[in-house]
């Protein structure tokens, strides 16, 4: 049985210790896909402004803020970002006995923002004990040279990561998601932070509409090509008040099958360089918001269970 390169191993053996992830979620963040600067409604299967007609209002207050000299919601995520890690730190010692963190900025796009507030929050993020680096979730169309020679001068003490949402490959599948940007949006932006030496993540949906197996691996392999160090897999579900709900409530669309995600997620994997970590291998939610597929509402424990059992037919260990 050979062991899956996984983004936990890939850490434990650099810093010879357990490393775990602190996720944020900053109030002030916005994504350009929700605010109208790119697109309007988000993707779809993010909420959008026809279910929530403040959202994009809101958002757009929020930015502006943001650029304003004062900042006014710099303070405000500052403490957050303190309580934040501080407390979710704390869990991960007792419950996994984590002696080193990453801090990941995860909710919305952690790029978009004046560069003086990023640099605030992302200096502040490396001073607490035992925090080793950062991993910034963003989009490929927010990202200015300016923020990734910073990132770049960082990771010559901290173990630095960038995550770009690739989900595609095929231009025709972003346009109908709503994406708000192309494919080679996303090449140039994760060619352009390895030329700076940065680790990059690239997250993949399977199951998009109107894709099938061929063209989602066809996306896998791509991404591989680009150059990313690590990946994230996720099939995609569908959740209430979003524009993707309306395709599926009309009978528009289709959810991935269990079945079917596992014999994708399979051969990615084995087409997959050695190389490259993984860091998510499905997803799912249980928050009661979860219209389609059924499967993805099930315990975590239970899908990763499915996917195992798939893995140990090919010799292959999570």
């Amino acid at each position: 049985m050979e062991q899956l390169n996984t983004f936990g191993r890939y850490l434990k053996k650099k810093f010879k210790t357990k490393v775990s992830k602190i996720p944020l979620g900053l109030s002030g963040f916005t994504c350009p896909n929700i605010d109208g600067t790119v697109a309007k409604g988000g993707c779809t299967f993010c909420l959008n402004d026809s279910f929530s007609p403040n959202l994009v209002q809101n958002t757009g207050k929020i930015f502006l803020n943001l650029q304003s000299k004062n900042n006014p919601i710099l303070k405000k995520q500052l403490q957050e970002l303190d309580e934040q890690i501080v407390n979710t730190r704390e869990k991960m010692r007792k419950k996994w006995g984590s002696q080193k963190f990453l801090v990941y900025f995860q909710a919305f796009t952690n790029t978009y923002a004046p560069f003086e507030t990023l640099k605030a929050l992302y200096d502040k993020a490396l001073t607490y004990e035992d925090v080793i680096g950062l991993s910034i979730g963003t989009r490929s169309d927010c990202v200015t040279p300016e923020v990734l020679d910073y990132l770049a001068a960082l990771s010559q003490t901290k173990e630095i990561w960038i995550e770009y949402g690739i989900q595609s490959v095929y231009n025709e599948t972003l346009e109908r998601i709503n994406r708000g940007h192309d494919a080679l949006n996303v090449e140039k932006a994760i060619k352009e932070a390895k030329q700076r030496g940065l680790n990059v993540c690239g997250h993949l949906i399977f199951g998009l509409p109107g894709e099938n197996q061929e063209m989602m691996l066809t996306s896998a392999k791509a991404a591989y090509a680009w150059g990313i160090d690590s990946v994230k897999y996720h099939p995609l579900y569908v959740v209430k008040h979003t524009l993707l709900a309306n395709e599926y409530m009309q009978g528009e669309f289709e959810p991935i099958s269990k079945e079917e995600y596992i014999d994708t997620l399979m051969k990615a994997i084995k087409l997959k360089p050695k190389e490259i970590s993984i860091q998510r291998i499905t997803a799912g939610i249980d928050d009661g918001t979860l219209l389609a597929p059924a499967w993805c509402g099930l315990p975590k424990n239970t899908i990763l269970a499915s996917v195992r059992q798939a893995l140990r037919k090919e010799e292959l260990v999570y």
